[in-house]
Formats: structure tokens, C-alpha cells, sequence
């Protein structure tokens, strides 16, 4: 599934190709693409017809873009969802799922591609006051909290949940209440960086080692920002139909087997949540059971 990063690329292609384009025609092919739209596909092609799109945000791995009359474009990837910007005459994709036209003489439009139908696009009231109601974002997203790469995030505040929250670490780390962004590629590499095990008590943490774990968040994100963001097929591509490379750059996800970076020891797998967490058994020193 598309992380942070992946969704900040995203988010830039479409402020550069898609904000301030005003929707000409909507095509909804696909009804499971508009299914968080209670009111069905026509009624969400009737309430983008003739507005223009505001400036591209993002919170956590969610994007949205406001339309002007107090709501919001909304869109999630899901596992395998796309928004390509693509000439109007290039051939549908296989999976293409929604069309957004646009009025202008620009020859290109917006599509949505999703192969396995978990993402979607949906339009939602916004949030009708403070800070957030500035930026349009929509009603669903107001229980989400800030991410690290947002201006808003409080780290002081962060420490205080975790502590509050009497967890292990990464499944702090994945909690949107608590962070949003974070999955599980971005959660093992920050951890790995700060020599972390998966499983610590979130209790433990102090204050420093909760800002320097939050620190080795914004690092990773920031070089897989740098480096277009993580690929490891072909589902998640930019607004270009380009894959990121981050994943050459990876110190533990999916290096099972490999060499530690740092200390050289075999990295491990284990079976996390239906998912899997990567360690050095060695950096990362499992905590003492109690």
C-alpha cells in the first residue's frame, strides 16, 4: 500500500497539473471507485461538473483538493489506486475506473486507476471551522491526527499519547489517532535508524527518544520524498505513470537474511499483525519480558 511519501509525490503531481483546473465532465466507470460517495456516482459527477479544483493537500495518506463552495475532492489509494494525469487521446488504461475532464485547452485529464477497487474518490463537506477548515479538509479526515511532515504536528503532544496509550511501539506508530502516515515500510525503517525493537512498550519512551524517533520518521520519509518514493511493482506509480526507487535504499523491510548496515548481522523477519516487521536482532535488542 502507498505510504506517506508515495502519497506526498502524488500530491505535488497533481498540484502542478490538476489545481486550478476547472471540471468540464466526470466519467464514473467503475462503481466501487465511488463507493464512500453515499449519494452514487452521478450525484458525485453533478457535484464536481463546473467547479474548480483548489490546491492539492495531504494528511497522512489521504489527498484531497477543495473545490470552492465548502467541500472537498477526496481520494485514497487503497492498495493499488492511481491518479494519472494523461493526454486525452492516450488509450484507456486496464483498470481505468474514473475520468475527470476539464474545460480548459490543456490536453490532458485526470484518471483513476485501480486494479483492486480499495481506493476511491469521494466528495465531502468540509470541516466548517478552525485551522483546517483553511485548507478544505474534508469532514471523514478531521478524527486523523497530523502527520510528522506537517507544520502542525506536536511532538510534545505525541509523546504524552504514547505514553498515554501503554502500546508497543510500531503499533503506535500505525495508529492514524496518533500519527498518520506511518506504515509499515517507513515504520521499520525509522525503528531500525533509532535502533528500536517493534515491540518495545511505548511506555518506556522518554522524551528524548520519542523526538529522536520521531526525528528518524522525518528522515526516512524525507530521503524516500528525494527519491520519488517506494516501488516494489508496478502498482504504485506518480501522476507520470513513474515508479519511485526508495527500495534500493532500504536498511531492514525486506532485507531478510542480508546483512545489518551497521552491525552486519543477519536481518530477521517476523510475523507482525497479518503483516511482517524487519529487525537486526542485534541493533535492535528485543525487550526483557517482565
Amino acid at each position: 500500500m502507498p505510504e506517506l511519501p508515495e502519497v506526498e509525490v502524488v500530491r505535488r503531481g497533481l498540484d502542478r497539473w490538476v489545481s486550478g483546473r476547472t471540471v468540464a465532465d466526470v466519467e464514473v466507470l467503475h462503481p466501487r471507485a465511488v463507493r464512500r460517495h453515499i449519494a452514487g456516482g452521478a450525484d458525485f459527477a453533478d457535484r464536481l461538473r463546473g467547479l474548480s479544483l483548489g490546491p492539492a493537500h495531504r494528511r497522512g495518506k489521504y489527498l484531497w483538493l477543495p473545490l470552492g463552495n465548502g467541500s472537498s475532492l477526496l481520494g485514497h489509494l487503497g492498495m493499488s489506486g492511481q491518479l494519472l494525469v494523461q493526454p486525452r487521446e492516450a488509450p484507456d488504461e486496464t483498470h481505468l475506473r474514473i475520468r475527470i475532464r476539464f474545460t480548459d485547452e490543456v490536453e490532458t485529464e485526470l484518471r483513476f486507476v485501480d486494479q483492486r477497487t480499495f481506493g476511491g474518490l469521494s466528495v465531502h463537506d468540509a470541516v466548517p471551522d478552525g485551522p483546517d477548515a483553511a485548507v478544505g479538509l474534508p469532514l471523514p479526515l478531521a478524527h486523523i491526527a497530523p502527520d510528522p511532515l506537517e507544520k502542525s504536528f506536536d511532538e510534545d503532544a505525541f509523546h504524552g499519547a504514547l505514553r498515554r496509550r501503554r502500546t508497543t511501539l510500531k503499533r503506535a506508530l500505525l495508529d492514524q489517532s496518533l500519527i498518520s502516515g506511518v506504515g509499515n515500510i517507513y515504520a521499520d525503517e525509522a525503528l531500525w535508524r533509532g535502533k528500536l525493537h517493534y515491540d518495545r512498550p511505548t511506555a518506556t519512551m522518554n522524551r528524548s527518544r520519542t523526538a529522536e524517533l520521531v526525528g528518524h520518521i522525518r528522515d526516512v520519509m524525507g530521503d524516500a520524498l528525494a527519491a520519488g518514493g517506494t516501488s516494489f511493482d508496478s502498482l504504485y506509480v506518480n501522476v507520470n505513470g513513474e515508479s519511485g526507487y526508495f527500495d534500493r535504499s532500504l536498511d531492514a523491510y525486506g532485507r531478510e537474511g542480508e546483512p545489518c548496515r551497521r552491525c552486519g548481522t543477519p536481518i530477521r523477519r517476523r510475523p507482525w499483525m497479518n503483516r511482517s516487521s524487519y529487525f537486526c536482532p542485534r541493533c535492535q535488542r528485543p525487550p526483557r519480558a517482565s
